[in-house]
């Protein structure tokens, strides 16, 4: 079923909701798979501007190396679908390995459900009494989903017991374990997570599956501070599993971590979990991984802290058009807040390709400086560093809120080739 509905999006129209795509695939009342196998060049095909694009060849190295780290240190993954949302490289990512897919929100879930994703594990506690209904018919019409998610209040588990009642299945649960004073969400100290887990004892329609956190959330993270909050998290499932809290009829337990700022700990210290009364489920969330970015993760990838164990590539590229050079230090390209991510910094100028001949150079001189809604504002050291007509490639951070700003977004081979459309659902 899954595979299917994936497939399905290569017959989709193509229209106006698709931002940079060619308009003359409207007028010819061309799908998606048909655009996708005309192999249209991305500089003469008659995209316009701007267009984000992702490259072929990077996708395909980080889907592998992440996966190939996983297999190496023994973790199961389910990276975060928040990242994309796109069905396609969630069906690739399951293809390399991945054990399910993590979601924060219902929503979500919802949507990973219509592309068959038959393991969720969802990030957050979840109190909605509509999503909580939701959850347990999916789970009771398919005997092969697997459904995980977070408690971290004596609160909230009152309230899901009382969504629940009633309805066919119990839900599986994690407790957090929060990352201390300040951090996000979570039981805040050892006590609370044994006051959450007793909470779930008493009730009929949970069940307690393991313990789960989010390391990167520890107040001014570092590797001392991490390590130290994951070895409380591992020795926490330990006792809770020498104390039988864990549901009797439990085939793994599952213990939870890992963003994508600090894997290498989480597999260090999983690494060191002694052995439980039943097989554990050492589960990695990570997700940033699939496209990386060209500023914040590739600053904070651990693959920087062990290079032995492979790296990542940076994938998107928003190529922009110079519309505006009212000065030989100024320049303005034709996509700002609505178009670029820049929650964790402006984007940065990789590319210039010339409008009259094609070549391509380095943007050496020519820096990002401001975003307003439709524009970004370069400066630029010298006359000839752009002109009006040039496309401009940019860099940016933070793919989360890169992927959001684009619902179908072209998959580029080296020699400029499109070759597929990456449709996603936020």
């Amino acid at each position: 079923m899954g595979s299917d509905a994936v497939r399905r999006l290569a017959d989709e129209p193509l229209d106006h909701r698709f931002k940079g795509l060619p308009p003359d695939a409207e007028r010819a009342g061309l799908t998606v798979g048909q655009l996708a196998a005309e192999k249209r060049d991305l500089y003469s095909g008659g995209f316009t501007t701007p267009v984000l694009t992702l490259d072929a060849e990077a996708l395909e190295h980080n889907l592998t190396a992440l996966g190939t780290y996983a297999a190496r240190h023994g973790l199961a993954f389910a990276p975060h679908g928040k990242t994309c949302m796109a069905p396609q490289l969630f069906r690739r990512q399951l293809d390399h390995g991945a054990w399910g897919i993590t979601a924060a929100v219902p929503h979500q879930a919802r949507v990973y459900r219509a592309f068959g994703i038959q393991r969720i594990f969802l990030a957050n506690e979840l109190v909605d009494p509509a999503a909580l209904r939701w959850v347990a018919a999916e789970l009771a019409a398919d005997p092969g989903f697997r459904f995980v998610c977070y408690v971290d209040s004596v609160r909230g588990v009152q309230l899901m017991d009382r969504a629940l009642r009633g309805q066919p299945q119990v839900v599986d649960v994690v407790v957090e374990l929060g990352a201390g004073e300040g951090a996000r969400t979570g039981a805040r100290t050892d006590e609370d997570c044994r006051d959450v887990a007793d909470a779930v004892a008493e009730s009929a329609t949970l069940r307690l599956v393991g313990i789960a956190g989010y390391e990167a959330e520890v107040p001014g993270a570092d590797p001392e501070s991490v390590h130290a909050y994951l070895c409380r998290l591992t020795a926490l499932a330990v006792e809770f599993d020498r104390a039988g809290r864990f549901a009797a009829d439990l085939s793994e337990i599952v213990v939870s971590a890992g963003g994508s700022a600090w894997f290498d700990a989480v597999a260090d210290v999983f690494a060191e979990l002694p052995e439980l009364s039943r097989p554990v489920l050492r589960l990695l969330r990570s997700g940033a991984y699939v496209s990386h970015d060209h500023g914040w993760y590739t600053r904070l990838t651990p693959f920087n802290r062990v290079p032995e164990e492979g790296g990542l590539r940076p994938a998107f590229r928003l190529w922009t058009q110079v519309v505006s050079r009212p000065s030989p230090t100024q320049a303005f390209v034709n996509a700002g807040k609505r178009d670029i991510a820049y929650d964790l910094g402006l984007p940065e100028a990789e590319l210039v390709r010339d409008a009259l001949t094609g070549e391509e150079r380095p943007a050496a001189g020519v820096r990002v400086v401001k975003l307003s809604d439709q524009h970004a504002w370069l400066e630029t050291e010298a006359a000839d560093d752009v002109n009006v007509g040039d496309w401009v490639a940019l860099g940016m951070s933070h793919p989360c809120t890169i992927f959001e700003k684009w619902p179908l977004i072209p998959v580029v081979e080296a020699d400029g080739t499109v070759t597929d459309y990456v449709r996603t659902f936020f």
